[in-house]
């Protein structure tokens, strides 16, 4: 299969600053991570560009934090990254500015840098131009290997793609390739199943798999906003009270599109 984007295998990395976009968005409790999943999906892509001598500078977010925090800090799972991979990793205290610039200048081919929480500035949520520039400034090359965050349109996922060369990473490529192979020539019926909090970060992805699927499955807090719309009492869990409408209307849709949505029908409330 020929891939719609480029991937690790079309980048020259060698002596190249690459910014990579990962997914440090982990479990943490009492000062450990409970769960390395997302690091070890990510790990194969970070020494892949190690080896063939890039300058590696890893990008997350890491909780939802409103400013600086140092509850929200990546150095912990920076420490439990190196650890995965089995090599240094240098962290560094923020993702701009002149600490971050020294760090990525004094980089040799094949090390690794982890900068602070790109959380810490408003401007990553925001996709703010100003931001985006002074992250691309420690950047010859951008990799995304986040694909659970490449939703959003965030500084860090969307805004660097548009200004550097941007790659995808191995874990991305993978799940671009199999959605390739099941969106492009999939076997019927063909059901998708979605979950998460929020049916405002995902309301594009809903429209993109209606079209597509025969069923589509919504668990997760989303389906609350679903299932208010038809009328059931969900207490006090989580609503996006003011999508309720949307959630109707692409009810509405799946029904003139002879689709199937299916919707929790246990519940604790």
């Amino acid at each position: 299969m020929t891939n719609t984007f480029r991937t690790l295998d079309h980048a020259d990395v060698k002596g190249q600053r690459v910014l990579m976009r990962v997914d440090l968005n982990v479990p943490y409790e009492n000062g450990v991570v409970s769960d390395a999943t997302r690091i070890e999906r990510t790990a194969p892509s970070i020494t892949e560009l190690a080896d063939k001598g890039a300058k590696v500078i890893l990008l997350s977010h890491f909780g939802r934090p409103k400013g600086p925090n140092p509850k929200d800090s990546l150095k912990a799972v920076a420490a439990e990254v190196a650890h995965t991979i089995k090599r240094p990793i240098k962290f560094v205290g923020d993702c701009i500015g002149d600490e971050a610039e020294r760090a990525v200048g004094a980089m040799k081919a094949g090390d690794i840098l982890c900068l602070e929480n790109t959380r810490f500035h408003a401007g990553e949520e925001k996709n703010d131009p100003e931001f985006i520039a002074q992250l691309a400034k420690l950047g010859d090359l951008y990799v995304n290997d986040a694909f659970s965050v490449s939703h959003r349109a965030h500084a860090s996922t969307e805004g660097l793609s548009r200004v550097l060369p941007a790659f995808a990473g191995r874990t991305l490529q993978a799940e671009l390739e199999a959605f390739e192979k099941v969106l492009d020539k999939p076997e019927r019926p063909l059901v998708a199943i979605v979950g998460g909090a929020k049916i405002s970060t995902k309301l594009d992805l809903l429209g993109n798999l209606l079209a597509r699927v025969d069923v589509l499955v919504i668990g997760g807090a989303m389906a609350n906003t679903f299932l208010m719309a038809q009328g059931k009492a969900v207490g006090r869990s989580l609503v996006e009270r003011d999508l309720i409408d949307t959630a109707q209307k692409i009810m509405d849709q799946a029904a003139v599109n002879k689709r199937q949505i299916l919707l929790p029908v246990d519940a604790v409330v």
